[in-house]
């Protein structure tokens, strides 16, 4: 299997800085560019687990370029360029320190904290009945907190806009824009086979004007469903097959580790490690009803370092 992608460590023309996400390698160009490239880390709970995983950065990012190109007419987004399968090239925008999660299904933290006996979410009324994978009425904006360092905090509307992080105006834009993304990227989805449950979108200011930034649609920031027996599954009480990083945090679970203190990484194995590569690939074509094509090339950091290079210098004339 190709080598993973663990790290990039470029100087490129024009850069001002350098900051490594949990998955991302971000670059500022000038005060107005950022280079976001994918690398083949991958985190859960918040953690950065100790293998990276080879060609899910190329997955990532060709899949965030995919949507956002698809969507650029629906909300407007910060990309301008995609040029290398492990990175895009977009406008530096001011972030907004808030994650916009739309829900459609009630699984993963919202299940949990509905089977826990809670019965709103970030303000959201969640009615009585439910069991885990159900629809929800429609679907929900359940907001977070996105903190640097450590768990994001579930947070209410009302409570982000007393936090002084957007105006009302501003968060009633930014949730029309998620909804609105959220409706096309369920209908797509579906042309697909698949199931939308839930994703993230984030957003940010450039010049005023909000902007979505980021990555879309992607196995790390949403959740889907093969659409293809879950009625069937869901009338058994079946867990239902599921294309999303879901499968990883479920087996870390099934390890005793939900990013806790003290908890403790199980090991990874090759064999693990080749699962997750060829189910974040098997997604990828699942959506794009395109063939992946792997990066083969025997110097991947020198091609990537020429690819946004070029773009970079096309897009300053």
């Amino acid at each position: 299997m190709y080598p993973a992608i663990t790290q990039t460590d470029f100087n490129f023309s024009g850069q001002t800085s350098l900051y490594r996400g949990k998955v991302r390698d971000v670059y500022t160009i000038g005060t107005d560019l950022l280079v976001l490239i994918a690398t083949d880390r991958i985190s859960a709970f918040d953690v950065v687990l100790p293998r990276a995983i080879p060609y899910k950065g190329q997955v990532l990012s060709q899949l965030s370029a995919f949507f956002l190109q698809a969507t650029g007419a629906l909300v407007p987004n910060w990309l301008l360029a995609a040029p290398d399968p492990n990175a895009c090239i977009g406008w530096r925008c001011q972030p907004i320190a808030v994650e916009m999660i739309v829900r459609a299904y009630l699984c993963g933290h919202a299940w949990r904290h509905y089977r826990n006996g809670h019965r709103h979410l970030c303000g959201v009324h969640l009615p009585e009945g439910l069991r885990e994978n159900d629809p929800l009425p429609h679907p929900i904006v359940t907001p977070t907190t996105k903190a640097h360092v450590g768990h994001d905090q579930d947070v209410s509307p009302e409570e982000i806009v007393q936090k002084g992080l957007v105006s009302e105006a501003q968060y009633r834009l930014m949730e029309s824009y998620a909804l609105k993304l959220f409706e096309y990227g369920s209908t797509y989805a579906r042309s697909r086979g698949l199931i939308l449950v839930d994703t993230k979108y984030e957003f940010g200011f450039r010049n005023g004007q909000l902007l979505l930034i980021d990555e879309v649609h992607t196995p790390d920031s949403s959740r889907y469903f093969y659409l293809d027996g879950y009625e069937e599954r869901q009338a058994q009480g079946l867990p239902q097959r599921q294309l999303s990083k879901e499968f990883v945090r479920q087996w870390l679970i099934e390890h005793n580790f939900m990013g806790r203190p003290g908890d403790i990484v199980p090991e990874m194995s090759d064999e693990w490690v080749q699962t997750i590569s060829k189910r974040y690939v098997e997604l990828y074509e699942q959506m794009t009803g395109q063939t992946f094509v792997p990066r083969t090339d025997a110097d991947p950091m020198a091609t990537i370092y020429r690819n946004i290079s070029t773009a970079l210098a096309n897009l300053s004339r």
